[in-house]
Formats: C-alpha cells, sequence, structure tokens
C-alpha cells in the first residue's frame, strides 16, 4: 500500500467521484461496480469507486446480518445503524471529492484490493 491518496488531477476527476458516491446513496453498489470496472485509466475515479464498493458490500453484509438478527428483534437496530452509517459515509465521501481528497471509510472491509 502507498502513503500517498490520490488527488483529483482534473474537474472532471472530482466530479465522476463526486458521482460515484452521491449515486452509491441510492444504488448501492452498482455505481461503485460500474465505476471500478470502466474508470480505470483514472487512479482518482478508480480508488473512489472502489472504496464506494468496498463500502457498498460491507453495508449489504450489515443489512443481512441486521435481517438474520431481526429474528431475535435487534435486528432492527442494527439495520437503522447501517442505514445511518451509509448515508453518513456517502455524504462524507461525496463531501472529500467536491474538495479533490481522497476518502477512507472508517469501518469498510476492503475486500477487493
Amino acid at each position: 500500500m502507498d502513503n500517498e491518496a490520490p488527488v483529483a488531477s482534473s474537474p472532471d476527476s472530482k466530479n465522476m467521484a463526486l458521482l460515484v458516491w452521491v449515486l452509491t446513496i441510492f444504488a448501492g453498489f452498482i455505481p461503485g461496480l460500474i465505476f471500478f470496472l470502466v474508470k480505470k485509466d483514472d487512479p482518482y475515479i478508480y480508488e473512489q469507486a472502489k472504496e464506494a464498493l468496498n463500502w457498498s458490500i460491507t453495508a449489504i453484509i450489515g443489512y443481512v446480518a441486521g435481517m438474520i438478527l431481526s429474528l431475535i428483534l435487534i435486528g432492527v437496530i442494527v439495520i437503522l445503524a447501517v442505514g445511518i452509517m451509509h448515508l453518513v459515509f456517502c455524504i462524507m465521501g461525496a463531501i472529500a471529492c467536491s474538495n479533490g481528497k481522497a476518502f477512507r471509510c472508517p469501518f469498510a472491509l476492503r475486500l477487493i484490493k
């Protein structure tokens, strides 16, 4: 792993990465996957799409765990907590990308390297 996070090289890169995070709020892992597969030529968009995809997968795992735990009534709290974290982290990612900075979700499983 390198210590330097990629920084947006152009306003288009910044806007595309912002779009990834905003669309992740509504469409889950789909925007991150599409940008991850299509935008390999721009390291900033690629890294932000990978981060959004990793976070979306983590959120899906959290939602599934919450659904399983709903059988013992604690799952509703888990689903609510994951939903709030999903919204907050996607907004934080969008804000960081609007400033041209890289964003890493604190609780995301790094399944895609």
